[in-house]
């Protein structure tokens, strides 16, 4: 079975979508697992071997690795100052302001509940413990916790 693009979705092989899923113009690599309620925007990738759990929030400009583990509840912010309205009142577009990237590596796990900031990135094999709040890189193969999650162990 080769790559499907469905709506702008690029699929790799045997990926499994479960129910109540909102997927636009984003890309998740072959045998992914993508959990009931999640949302993927556009300009957002999955890799390979990754698992996506229920109720997850997957923004513009995140980027997930290969074998990564995505717990429950996760929600992924890719502006550092949002607002709904400009100074004049009009509502804001694309046009006014920028996505901010967030990376997430192989062989990663984020705990359900956690919040990532944007402009981050969370290293190879590294764990972020449930209900973090994750504002500053994560070092590979390191376990953080907390709000703001901080270093705990090392791997």
């Amino acid at each position: 079975m080769e790559k499907k693009n469905i709506n702008n979705v690029t699929l790799g092989k045997d990926v499994k979508i479960f129910d109540f899923v909102n997927l636009y113009g984003c890309s998740i690599g072959d045998n992914s697992k993508i959990g009931t309620f999640v949302e993927i925007q556009k300009n957002a990738s999955v890799g390979k071997n990754t698992k996506i759990s229920s109720h997850t929030f997957i923004c513009e400009g995140v980027h997930i690795g290969d074998n990564v583990f995505i717990g429950h509840n996760v929600t992924f912010i890719n502006d550092k100052y949002p607002r709904s309205a400009n100074p004049d009142g009009s509502m804001q577009t694309e046009a006014d302001w920028a996505v901010v990237e967030t990376f997430i590596k192989n062989g990663a796990s984020v705990g359900s509940s956690s919040t990532i900031l944007c402009g981050v990135t969370v290293g190879e094999n590294a764990i972020v413990g449930a209900g973090a709040v994750v504002t500053k890189d994560v070092p590979a193969s390191t376990v953080v916790a907390g709000v703001p999650a901080k270093v705990i162990k090392k791997l």
